[in-house]
Formats: structure tokens, C-alpha cells, sequence
């Protein structure tokens, strides 16, 4: 029901306009009726205001204010409406109710005593950073004089409320309003007003139409008991000058703001003293409460981090453009591509220069990324360690960026137009990391008709066309090379795992444990192979086949398909408990072009509680325990967390660079930032065995048989 209310409509009498009524719509002279004629007392009871609001929620008013009846403001402190603001705003409010700290007001913004908005005022925050410095005073007058601030704590038109600018006009008569009110209730005159705007909920329209100004973002703390925790949420704080001469009273003058951006920076110390109030991402470290003095630490930390790299820079004004791009990777900003954290850190003149930084300016990223594995290696190291393997898509909807084309995206699961790289990682107890990647170039690219795109791009120009899998092998040999990550595995996902000649080529010092596909083929015992005798006609036979009668290859999904025998393990402890799946492993033949391989290999069965199959090879010896096979498979998702983490926390999929080295520059940079998250973690974890991912942590896994003992054997189970 819409309520459309004319101007000259009566309102009733004196004594039924004392409670709240209902607006029935007619076009005519309407009455605004009391619904209980008890009076006042049922709004001091649930099923009194429920018994008000009931059939009333959904009636639409809307209108204009210049024909609307007049809005007027009611106290309801310590009145029967109390109640009813209460229960308003508990229902309605996203941030529900609480009550509300030292001295406050509680409004009803009323139109023909029906409620169309609640507003409150109470105790001022203790101290906000760009408040403070808007007006000025030091920690002893703020002390003695914050009394004379309040805060605009709740403020809710209600939602069947659908009138142009009554946000603005109910702001306007409520500071009008709490002007008066609030000497006369607390003997304390108001000089300023305070409030915040959450920018992901609204966009503080209403209260810039009603002259209030946005002094800046909170740093994201929240009180709690005696300190301040950081919730990674910045908000918008708006005042509004109630007394022209309250610097005077206090005696005190604005300070300069240091709200970002700033103009520009020239020198790394002044982007050290920023990143102190750096917008840092709060699940950096989600099982703890960050404070104020936990986000300086970072900021010392990040600083001292990032001069390790110092000689990888070509200039010494490469040194701040850097630590400014790996603190945009690192903090809350909805995008982390260039502009959005050059105008953070650095400001307009800041652009620029940094894309000069990541596409053509001089310095060595390949000696970064050295110094990076040189520096995470003592971190993780470890001779039971894995090497991972796999690919991570980037949807594009451009055609000029580097390497984009249609091509299978593992993200979405279908072929779509993107960016895909092959990228390295490593895992052992102590954590993971990613260690190196390169960017895939479709065949296309190679084309005479892409050959300007390759030079606008900067691609090498002695580049030639590359498989994922030639590019793995290469990229495996380059860590290999670097002898700094001793592994006793390494692990693949299906991409690379289904194709057998590259399992074959790997070096012999890993075992493998490898993905497959659910239609990989394979033969449950080696059959036998012969040429065929000669018939007597055409040419002679070469070629092995089967003998006939001997059973052929099937699908490792038929296979588990009628799998009876499971074990239930617990293969990782995770932030949201244990991690329990059933396993099986069988000794099978693959089969290449339908016969079976000279060698056999396990083949891992993994099904998760929902009923999903995880399929796998491993080259292991014939008698390695089962255990060790389910704990390559935890070893074995890691590197998926990694890029979790880079596209949910460090901005991994954010960028918009175009070129062939500013896309492997920022993806060193991901790789810092995730070095740089390892390090807090180990640094802030409170306790040892600590999860180091939000599912399952390699690092003290808890693997265990939940019905029976591991079977320590050899045989097919």
C-alpha cells in the first residue's frame, strides 16, 4: 500500500495526535487515529510496539517534502517513545542497537506522528586522527574539552519512508535541535558534531547536502575494553561546527592534514612515516587482533623487508616507487593496479612514474626474484619438501594486454578471454611460497599478424613458442639449479600431470605426485602385448596390440565408481576443524595409446565428505606407506592457497599492465607480498602449531586413520 499524503489533509484532534497513529490513504480528509486507546503504556511492552508496527511496515510513504505534511523532531529520552526508537533502530539499523555510551539524545523524526526517521547523539570518540587534527588541540585539551563535542551515533529513515531529501532535512533539524537540548539536559554547550559513513554502505550525501564536512578516514580501529583493535574498515568522519569560536575557547589551531593522498614524495623516509597509517588488509593475520602498535611493527617490518632488495633497484628513487607498490599490494584498497596506489601513497603526480617503474625503467627484477628465494629459503627449507607446479588465469576483457587470448580459465572453468601463467611453489612443515612463474603465450601470438602487439608489448624478441608444459619443465630446472629448496616431491595438478612424457622426463632425484583427469585410462593388471601374426594379406603388421581376451583399459572414475574398499583418514587440521576424507590406492599401469606403460605407478583415490573424487600418479616405490602418500596430498594444496591468498589479499589479478615485463614484475611482487605474510605469521602467531592457512595448514598437519591404523604395507588398499 502506497500512502500518498496532500498538503491540507487533517491530522485529527489534539488528543489523538499525542501517540503515534496510522496514515490510512484516501485522497480525502483522513484522521491520523491512535491504535490503542490505552494510551501510553503500550509502548513499554513488545507486543505493544509489535501491535503499532504490525500491517504498517510495507505501507509506502512517499512524497514531497513541499507538499508533504511539516517533519518535526521529538525527544524520546526518558518518554514512551523510547521504546519504540529502540526497537526501530535494533530492527532496521545495520549496526542494530546498543546502548549508548555517557550523555545521550534519542529523536523521532515524525510526520503526523508517524515515525519516518530515529536519530541519536552521545559521547564523542576518545580521539580520532583526523578530527583531532581538524581541530587542533593537544591530548590535554582534547581531555578538557571533549565534553563539548557529540557524536551523531544511529541515524535510520525507516524503510517504507521513500521521500527525496528527508535524509538531508531530518540531519538539519536535528542539529538544530540537539543545539538546544543538549546544554539544557547536560548543562554542556555543543561546539561540534561529529559522525562516521561507512563508504561501502552509503555515500554521505545526505549529510554533505546538510553543510556537514568530511574530514578525512579513520585509520580502522575499533575499541575494544581498554584498547583499540584494527578491523580493517576505514570510515568517513563528517563534522559539523555548531560554535564559529571553538578554537578560540580552546585555544588551539588546525594542523596541517596528513590524510592521504599527499601532493607528491620525493624521499623514501616520508613514505616510511606513511606507511605507519598504512590501510593494511586485515586478514593478513586473521587469527589476531591487530593493534595500533601491531600495525607500526608491520609497517617497520615491511620497510626493513623491502631494503634486502635495494640493489636489485637501478636508481635510488626506484627504492620508494617499490616499497610504494608492495604496500598498495599489502593494504585494503579495493584495487591495487597502479593508479589507485600511486594516488594512496604518492598522489596525482605519483601515476605516472609508477607505471614508468613497472613497464620500461632500468632495474633488475630477475635479480629480485633471485634474492627472494635466497632470502625465503632458510624460512622453509626442508629435504621432505614440495615442489609445486601449476596454472592461474587472469580474465581480461581487452585484446591488446600481453599473452591474452581465448583459452581454457581454470577460475571459471570454461574458455574464456584471459591471461594464463605457470607458476612455481614450494612447501614444506615450516609454510609455502611461490618461487617463480612465467607468463603462457598462445601459439597465436607468434603469428606475423601479432608481431606489432609483441613489440608494443615488449615481449622478447627472442622468445619462441612454448607448451605449459616445456615452460614447467624449464622453470623446474631453473629451481632445481638454484639448489636452494631440497625436495623429496613434486606435485602437479592435471594439466600437467595427465601428460606421461613429462612425468617420464622429470628428474630422478623427485617423486612425483601429479593430478590426473577422471577419464584418465589405466589398467588395473599389465596385460598381454604382442605383435600380430601375419594373415597373409596386405602389409605385415609392426605395431603391439592386445591379445585378444585380455582385458582392456578403463577410466580411473570407473574404477573408484565401484570401489568398496575406503579408508577414512584425517588428513589436516583446519581453521574450521579436521579435514576428513576417505583414500585408496591401487597399483596400475597407465595406459598410452591403449596399451599399458613397461612400469607401474600408484594411483591415488581421495573422496571428500560431499562425494567428489580426487584422482592421482605417483611414481613412489612399490613399498611406501600410505600415510606418506596422503601427506604428499596435503603438500600438494598449498600452492591453490597461494593463489587464494594473492587474488583475495595481495592483489594478485588487480593489475592492468599491458606488458611483458611489468606482468612479471608484479607478479614478483605478489611473491613478496606472500614472503612478507609468511614472515608475520610466524612473527605474530600466538601459538606453535597455529594453522598457516585459513583450511588446512602444511605445516603440522595432523594425519591420522579415523576407523583403523595406516596400513604400513605394501599392497592395494
Amino acid at each position: 500500500m502506497v500512502i500518498s499524503i496532500g498538503a491540507k489533509e487533517s491530522v485529527g484532534t489534539e488528543a489523538e495526535r499525542h501517540l503515534p497513529g496510522i496514515i490510512i490513504s484516501s485522497g480525502r480528509n483522513d484522521i491520523v487515529c491512535p491504535i490503542d486507546k490505552s494510551g501510553e503504556t503500550m509502548f513499554h511492552t513488545q507486543p505493544g510496539i509489535d501491535h503499532f508496527l504490525k500491517g504498517h511496515e510495507d505501507e509506502i510513504i512517499e512524497g514531497s517534502l513541499t507538499t508533504l505534511p511539516p517533519i518535526r523532531l521529538q525527544l524520546a529520552q526518558q518518554s514512551f517513545l523510547e521504546s519504540l526508537w529502540d526497537h526501530l533502530v535494533h530492527r532496521y539499523h545495520y549496526l542494530s542497537y546498543q546502548n549508548l555510551l555517557g550523555h545521550r539524545l534519542k529523536y523521532l523524526a515524525l510526520m503526523q506522528d508517524r515515525p519516518v526517521a530515529a536519530i541519536s547523539f552521545s559521547a564523542p570518540s576518545l580521539k580520532i586522527g583526523v578530527r583531532d587534527r581538524f581541530i587542533g588541540w593537544t591530548p590535554d585539551q582534547r581531555k578538557k574539552y571533549l565534553p563539548h563535542l557529540a557524536n551523531n551515533s544511529r541515524f535510520l529513515v525507516l524503510p517504507w519512508v521513500r521521500i527525496p531529501h528527508l535524509a538531508s532535512h531530518a540531519l538539519s533539524l536535528a542539529v538544530d535541535q540537539v543545539r538546544r537540548d543538549w546544554p539544557d539536559q547536560f548543562q554542556v554547550p555543543l561546539w561540534l558534531l561529529e559522525t562516521y559513513v561507512d563508504p561501502h554502505h552509503f555515500k554521505g550525501t545526505s549529510y554533505q547536502a546538510a553543510n556537514w564536512e568530511c574530514v578525512g578516514l579513520t585509520q580502522g580501529y575499533g575499541k575494544r575494553g581498554s584498547g583499540y583493535i584494527y578491523h580493517g574498515t576505514p570510515k568517513e568522519v563528517y563534522v559539523y561546527v555548531l560554535e564559529p569560536r571553538f578554537r578560540t575557547f580552546i585555544g588551539c589551531q588546525p594542523t596541517p592534514s596528513f590524510h592521504r593522498p599527499l601532493p607528491s614524495i620525493q624521499q623514501l623516509e616520508e613514505l616510511k612515516m606513511i606507511l605507519r597509517s598504512t590501510r593494511w588488509h586485515p586478514d593478513l593475520v586473521p587469527w589476531m587482533n591487530l593493534t595500533e602498535r601491531d600495525l607500526e611493527i608491520m609497517a617497520e617490518e615491511l620497510v626493513r623487508f623491502h631494503e634486502q632488495f635495494h640493489s636489485c633497484y637501478g636508481r635510488k628513487e626506484h627504492h620508494s616507487k617499490g616499497l610504494t607498490y608492495l604496500s598498495g599490494l599489502m593494504s585494503k584498497l579495493e584495487a591495487k593496479s597502479v593508479e589507485p596506489v600511486a594516488l594512496e601513497f604518492l598522489g596525482t603526480r605519483g601515476v605516472r612514474p609508477l607505471q614508468r617503474f613497472m613497464k620500461n625503467d632500468l632495474w633488475d627484477h630477475q635479480a629480485m626474484k633471485s634474492q627472494h628465494q635466497q632470502s625465503l629459503s632458510p624460512l622453509l627449507s626442508d629435504p621432505e619438501a614440495m615442489i609445486t607446479v601449476d596454472s592461474s588465469e587472469f580474465v581480461k576483457k581487452g585484446k591488446e594486454s600481453v599473452g591474452v587470448a581465448r583459452q581454457y580459465c581454470g577460475a571459471l572453468g570454461k574458455i574464456e578471454n584471459c591471461q594464463s601463467g605457470v607458476f612455481v611453489g614450494y612447501t614444506s612443515k615450516k609454510g609455502y611460497g611461490l618461487l617463480t612463474s612465467r607468463l603462457y603465450l598462445p601459439e597465436v601470438w607468434f603469428s606475423k599478424e601479432y608481431e606489432k602487439r609483441r613489440k608494443d608489448n615488449w615481449v622478447p624478441e627472442d622468445l619462441t613458442f612454448q607448451t605449459k608444459i616445456d615452460m614447467a619443465y624449464d622453470l623446474i630446472q631453473e629451481v632445481a639449479q638454484t639448489q636452494l629448496f631440497p625436495a623429496r616431491w613434486i606435485g602437479f595438478d592435471a594439466t600437467f600431470g595427465s601428460a606421461l612424457s613429462f612425468l617420464e622426463s622429470l628428474p630422478k632425484a623427485y617423486t612425483y605426485f601429479a593430478s590426473i583427469r577422471s577419464s584418465t585410462q589405466v589398467f588395473l593388471k599389465k596385460p598381454i602385448v604382442e605383435v600380430p601374426a601375419y594373415s597373409g594379406r596386405g602389409p605385415r603388421p609392426k605395431k603391439q596390440r592386445l591379445r585378444p581376451n585380455q582385458s582392456g583399459p578403463q577410466t580411473v572414475a570407473d574404477i573408484a565408481r565401484r570401489r568398496k574398499r575406503w579408508q577414512k583418514v584425517v588428513l589436516a587440521e583446519g581453521a574450521k576443524g579436521p579435514i576428513v576424507a576417505e583414500v585408496a590406492r591401487l597399483r596400475i599401469y597407465p595406459s598410452r595409446k591403449g596399451l599399458p606403460t613397461a612400469y607401474s605407478l600408484w594411483l591415488f583415490l581421495r573422496r571428500s565428505p560431499d562425494g567428489q573424487i580426487k584422482y592421482a600418479f605417483s611414481n613412489a616405490p612399490h613399498e611406501i606407506p600410505l600415510f606418506e602418500l596422503c601427506q604428499a596430498a596435503t603438500l600438494r594444496w598449498p600452492i591453490e592457497q597461494c593463489f587464494e591468498e594473492g587474488k583475495g589479499q595481495v592483489g594478485m589479478d588487480h593489475y592492468e599492465h599491458r606488458s611483458w615485463p611489468a606482468w612479471h614484475r608484479h607478479m614478483i611482487y605478489v611473491f613478496l607480498a606472500l614472503h612478507f605474510l609468511t614472515r608475520l605469521r610466524i612473527r605474530f602467531k600466538k601459538k606453535p602449531d597455529a594453522d598457516f592457512t585459513s583450511s588446512a595448514s602444511p605445516a603440522g598437519y595432523h594425519l591420522r586413520a579415523s576407523d583403523s591404523q595406516f596400513e604400513q604395507g605394501f599392497g592395494n588398499c
